[in-house]
């Protein structure tokens, strides 16, 4: 089988884990968040070695420069790290870079620059800058470096929002997303309850889709609690959670 990347994350933020956790599950990659950096260091220590670490600058117990300086000391420079941080200052990229990082990326980032970084990082160290990337599910095929899904072997013509909306449902059968959980990792931002963007989109996406009775699957809607993709026909399907 081919070697699926791990990345681990220490962000403490949990709008800031549920959006990365997302762009890079979706991207094909293996994440693994931390909250602090000493449960990151001890991982480091304890578990198989991750590929590339993404380390944001302000964590509440150790900062996220100790942390890669702890890094480059104890493990050298084989293993690419990258800050997230919402510093902006010439002086503080400088420091973060002497520190030992090897890229940086402001907040808040697009999901198309974050993982143009990560990929960068990965080539140079003569690794895949995507895992897997492609699945199928029922009747679905999504090619996610190409950003397509196809039905019944016909593309569906989708928007950028419409299309990670559609991936992120097809990955996760089942699982209730709240409005603001949605809004978090489509739009990286809270979007209001009297806006009807959220809506717009998933009806769109229902529709072409043809997300019903003929593919075999439900799109349940309950405002008081979210949103979640049911499957009415499962022999049609895999078993829960094989398709992310």
């Amino acid at each position: 089988m081919p070697h699926q990347i791990r990345i681990a994350t220490l962000e403490d933020d949990p709008a800031q884990i549920a959006l990365i956790d997302h762009v890079l599950n979706q991207a094909g990659y293996f994440c693994v968040p931390f909250t602090t950096s000493g449960e990151f260091l001890t991982a480091l220590q304890d578990q198989e070695p991750f590929d590339l670490l993404l380390i944001d600058w302000e964590v509440p117990d150790i900062s996220g420069l100790d942390v890669v300086r702890w890094v480059r000391v104890h493990h050298g420079h084989a293993t690419p790290i990258i800050f997230v941080t919402s510093r902006t200052l010439e002086s503080d990229i400088v420091t973060g870079l002497g520190a030992g990082a090897d890229d940086y990326i402001t907040k808040p980032f697009g999901h198309a620059e974050l993982l143009a970084r990560i990929g960068a990082q990965l080539r140079r160290r003569g690794l895949p800058s995507t895992a897997e990337a492609d699945f199928g599910f029922g009747p679905y095929t999504i090619d996610i470096a190409n950003r397509e899904i196809r039905l019944n072997d016909e593309p569906v013509i989708l928007t950028p929002k419409e299309f990670d909306l559609a991936v992120l449902f097809l990955r996760n059968p089942w699982r209730l997303f709240s409005r603001d959980t949605l809004s978090t990792i489509i739009w990286n931002r809270e979007v209001p309850a009297t806006s009807r963007t959220l809506d717009s989109h998933l009806s769109s996406v229902r529709k072409k889709l043809q997300i019903g009775p003929k593919t075999g699957m439900v799109l349940v809607a309950s405002y008081a609690l979210g949103y979640r993709l049911e499957l009415t026909n499962h022999s049609n399907f895999p078993s829960p959670g094989t398709a992310a």
